[in-house]
Order: C-alpha cells, then structure tokens, then sequence
C-alpha cells in the first residue's frame, strides 16, 4: 500500500481548519481563510513537487511560497491599522519570484535566497510589531489584543524558521545534489504552515466585523507628553467608560476608544501606561470586572449574563480576568458577596 506524502496530510488538515473558519461566516475572516487556503495549496503543491516532479509544478512552487509573507503580513496588520491602498506593493516579490523561476532553464537564478531574505524581512517586520504591547494592536478587540500579539510573535519567528528551511534546501542542493531535500522539505512544512495558518486563525478571530467605523489618525507617537495632558486624557477615557458603559462593547478596541474621545490612540496608550502603569485593555477589563462584581452581587443573573452584560465575549477571559483581579472565580465572589 503506497504511503501518503506528508504534505499532502498536511494539506488535509489545513483544508480541515479552512472548512471550520468558513462556517463560522464572519466577515473579519475573509483575509485569514485567503491565507489558509493559499497554505493548503502551498503544502499541495509540495506534495506534487516530490511525488509527481512535474516541470510545472516546479515552476509553481516558488511562486505560491514568495506569496505566503506577503499575505501573512496583510493579515496581522490588519489588527492594527488601515492597510491602505498600496497594499499590491507587497506583491511585487512574488512577481520577482515568478520571473526568476520561469528563467530558471535560462539562468539558475538564486530563487532559494530570494525566497529566504522574503521570509526573513517580513518575520522580522512582525517581531517589531509585537514590540509595540497589546495596545499596538488598535483595530483589534481588546479583549484579544494579547492573543493577537502572542501570534503575531508566532508568525514572525516561523518566517524566519521557513528561511533557515529554505537555506538548508539549497546547501542540500549545493553539496548533495538534493538528497536529503525532500526530508528537509517534508519536515519544514510539518512544522511551519499549520502553526502559522493557527496564527493567523488568532489574528483574525481578533478583528470586529466592522472595522471600518474605527478609522482615526493614529498621530505623532508622542513620547513625553507633558503630564496635565496625560491626566486629561486619561480623565476623558475613564469618564467614557463610566457616563457612557463604553466598556460593555464586546467588540472594543483602541480605535474605537480613540474615535469617541476624539484622540490619537498613541496618546491614548501612553498616557494611560505613564498614569496608571497598565494597557489599555487591563484598563477596560478593570472596568468589566468591576461591573461583574456589582452584578454578581446585586442581582441574580446567571453568570454567563453577567459574563456578557460586563462587556465580555468568551467564558475563558471572563474567569481568567476575573480570578486575577478578585482573587476568586465569579461563582466563588458570589457565594461570598451574599454571605
């Protein structure tokens, strides 16, 4: 019975979490199930590169590989900022790729460090995202800001990883004559594509369906803004969160903050770390643990009410902020607030 290469299982389980992203119908998902797809077809193509070793699908693989940063980088950003309308700037590589691979009878042209430098630039631009905190995230909820910096940082270290693979590919071929390439490859991909296709399911499980509305300049990153402004800032936040309940939005980020008070999110996240040595999301979530207790206490509302009427969206969260903050679990505050 003949084996099954290993990417072609790879394939299988990346068309498995494609399928789950699809059925979940949210919109803000639409870049992330691009990529997955675009890892299913890369992983197939793999397959057939070391099991079928068609002259096409030589030409190809480099290709849909040169596509996979740039895409990546789309989706995380997408968390952070407006794309703009020069985004098809970060294709030109692939087109690169694309002329170096169909001269390659021509020319052996050095695709393999091409490909190499493409995975380290862009993971190297996302290790310097995640240097920024959970609050660089804007577009993204912030109840999620830290899972969304977690695989941004993911993301980054296997583009880099993907490179060294690549390397390795070529030295394989340089001095062996590529007899070890297809293990290298085999196990490059087992490895990489499905951690970073996960990663990019945590970006855009992250994103609101209505980003649009969050639109604001960022502004000057402001690093020593005079301290009466930043108490000015700060007042204006806290008092949005107290007169309006903004933070019972279970879809809220820090564009969206920076949209009702009028100001840069920049400033928003600095003044707010400078005066009250937190982010912005543990700020929110102060909020939404306050409203929690009163709930629990005031009312008999089921926990998963209390859950949602505080401005939380996942059960997990709730309790975990929740335990850090009061030290109990909300059944526990509850069974002691009324005793």
């Amino acid at each position: 019975m003949p084996a099954i290469p290993l990417p072609f299982v790879i394939a299988l389980l990346l068309t498995v979490l494609l399928l789950r992203l699809v059925l979940l119908r949210e919109p803000a998902l639409r870049p992330t199930i691009g990529f997955v797809g675009a890892c299913v077809i890369v992983a197939a193509g793999v397959g057939a590169r070391w099991a079928i070793d068609w002259a096409f699908v030589r030409f190809l693989q480099p290709v849909l590989a040169s596509a996979l940063p740039p895409v990546a980088w789309l989706c995380f950003t997408a968390g952070r900022t407006q794309t703009g309308g020069k985004w098809w700037l970060h294709f030109l590589p692939v087109a690169l790729v694309f002329l170096l691979s169909a001269a390659w009878r021509v020319w052996q042209s050095p695709v393999d460090l091409v490909l190499a430098v493409l995975y380290v630039g862009y993971g190297v631009a996302l290790l310097r995202l995640v240097g920024d905190g959970p609050d660089g995230f804007e577009r993204a909820r912030l109840s999620d800001a830290g899972g969304a910096q977690k695989a941004t940082l993911a993301a980054g270290v296997i583009l880099i990883l993907s490179a060294v693979v690549d390397l390795f590919i070529a030295i394989d071929f340089g001095v062996y004559h590529g007899t070890h390439a297809e293990v290298i490859v085999t196990t490059g991909n087992l490895l990489l594509l499905p951690v970073l296709a996960y990663a990019v399911a945590v970006i855009g499980r992250s994103t609101p369906t209505d980003m649009a509305e969050d639109a604001i300049a960022i502004g000057p990153d402001v690093a020593d803004i005079p301290s009466e402004e930043d108490g000015r800032i700060v007042t204006a936040i806290e008092r949005l969160m107290q007169d309006k309940g903004l933070f019972r939005d279970p879809d809220l980020t820090l564009n969206r903050i920076a949209r009702r008070a009028g100001i840069p999110s920049r400033r928003i996240s600095g003044a707010v770390n400078r005066l009250r040595g937190r982010n912005v999301s543990q700020l929110v979530n102060h909020y939404r643990v306050e409203e929690a207790k009163r709930l629990l206490a005031e009312t008999d509302m089921p926990v998963t009410t209390v859950m949602f009427e505080s401005g939380f969206q996942t059960k997990s969260n709730f309790n975990r902020e929740f335990l850090r903050v009061t030290g109990l679990s909300p059944s526990d505050y509850r069974r002691a607030s009324t005793a």
